[in-house]
Parts: structure tokens; C-alpha cells; sequence
């Protein structure tokens, strides 16, 4: 089993900044991919950003070039740096692990 656990949400105003992390524990592999999704109310979960076991990225095309997905294996730990950030991208993030295995979720609100 994984457990993981996200932090660093919040309410923040347009162009503003935040980092997510997620901290995974349990049956977790420097070998294994990670996501971070989100869902915004009335929407489908979408999938924002996907680091591979080698560093590999991809990330939803409305978030290219502001946000930033990033592992450090040492301390089991995904983050998401989020710039530039919108309205339209309040939601609840959550993270994501192949086990399958899904956080709790972290609210960000971006004002305008």
C-alpha cells in the first residue's frame, strides 16, 4: 500500500504563485511515475502534470510553461511549482501514484 499526502494550497490572487507537495509512504519506488490532477467543481478530473521514473515530464496544455512537476526521491517526495497561476485554475489538487493510490487532496482558490 501507499499512502501519500499532499500540502501547500491556499488562496492566492491571479499571477500569484504556490507550491504542492506530496509526500509518499509505504510500498513507494524511486522506480515508480507520479501525477498531480485536479478537479474543479461542476468539471471532470483532469491530469495537470506526469513525471516518469527519469525525469521525464508532460503536462496538460493550458498549464505548459507556468506550472512545474518535480520529484526528489531522497525524501519521497513530488512537488508542483504553479506561476503565473489563473482563475481558472482553482480546483483540488490531488496526487497521484501507479499503486493506484491518491492523496487527500489540497484546495487552491486563485483570485482575480
Amino acid at each position: 500500500q501507499v499512502h501519500l499526502e499532499e500540502s501547500g494550497g491556499g488562496r492566492v490572487q491571479a499571477g500569484g504563485s504556490l507550491r504542492l507537495s506530496c509526500a509518499a509512504s509505504g510500498r513507494w519506488s524511486r522506480f515508480d511515475a507520479m501525477a498531480w490532477y485536479r478537479q474543479a467543481p461542476g468539471n471532470q478530473r483532469e491530469r495537470v502534470a506526469f513525471i516518469t521514473t527519469g525525469g521525464n515530464t508532460h503536462y496538460l496544455d493550458s498549464v505548459k510553461g507556468r506550472f512545474t512537476i518535480s520529484r526528489d526521491d531522497a525524501k519521497r517526495t513530488v512537488y508542483l511549482q504553479m506561476n503565473s497561476l489563473r482563475p481558472e485554475d482553482t480546483a483540488v489538487y490531488t496526487c497521484w501514484h501507479p499503486f493506484p493510490a491518491w492523496g487527500q487532496g489540497t484546495q487552491v482558490t486563485v483570485s482575480s
